[in-house]
């Protein structure tokens, strides 16, 4: 696209957000807290931890309604009209308002029967004699990152993908079946390692935490809608989801 392309663009969508700033200040979203309000969130994690803040905030404000999308794909907050996100991981557009309510851990996890049957690997590089399930949404299906002594991301390990998988819940399922190990978040894994279906391995090794955020677009001042829906998640998130966890 050309710069004047780009410009003109810009120049669109500022249109369309004057516009819908208007109708939200004749709707009285900016007096009272009511109206839809549009949240995204990854699959997995909406489910465990959004949908029940979701339900607690709809019994406090009985003026607001709210459409939930959940989706492992980032959608874009204005070309989608979504008033709010909740995204795992570094955030590279400043434009965005983030406040975090937490962080998450990737793991490396496998069945109790599979580590019986091929052994409990002790450092990376005994992942070389395993077989892996890869999880698309973590990167590489050809070596897993690790930190080193001090902390760092700098231990780089080949692994043995024999199964590449889309989402979260088929690496779980595939591990808990005895396919392999796999690399996936701690909240995704946690009621599995819970109730035993699957032993966490190689903790002391784990890569920095990666944050978890509530986002919203710095245009404007923010409906009523959406901050009482920030003031009252934020606190409940940060109980379920503490730094770490």
């Amino acid at each position: 696209m050309t710069e004047a392309g780009a410009d003109y663009v810009f120049s669109c969508r500022r249109i369309l957000e004057d516009i819908s700033d208007a109708e939200r200040k004749a709707s009285g979203e900016y007096v009272s807290p009511k109206g839809e309000l549009v949240l995204t969130a990854p699959v997995v994690f909406g489910r465990l931890h959004v949908v029940p803040v979701v339900a607690e905030f709809l019994a406090a404000y009985p003026d607001i309604h709210v459409r939930l999308v959940l989706s492992d794909r980032n959608a874009q907050l204005l070309d989608d009209h979504i008033d709010l996100a909740v995204r795992i991981g570094a955030l590279p557009d400043s434009s965005m308002i983030a406040v975090q309510v937490g962080s998450v851990r990737q793991i490396v996890c496998a069945s109790p029967d599979y580590l019986s049957a091929h052994g409990t690997p002790k450092k990376p590089a005994d992942l070389l004699g395993m077989s892996c399930i890869t999880f698309d949404a973590l990167g590489s299906t050809t070596s897993w990152s690790f930190a080193n002594k001090t902390g760092r991301n700098e231990h780089v390990v080949p692994i043995r993908s024999r199964l590449s998988v889309n989402t979260a819940e088929a690496a779980l399922d595939s591990a808990i079946a005895g396919v392999g190990a796999t690399r996936v978040l701690s909240y995704q894994a946690a009621k599995a390692i819970e109730e035993g279906a699957l032993r966490l391995v190689l903790e002391a090794f784990e890569p920095s935490s990666v944050p978890v955020s509530l986002i919203h677009t710095a245009q404007g001042l923010l409906p009523l809608k959406t901050r009482s829906f920030i003031d009252f998640a934020v606190p409940r998130l940060r109980a379920s989801l503490p730094r770490g966890g």
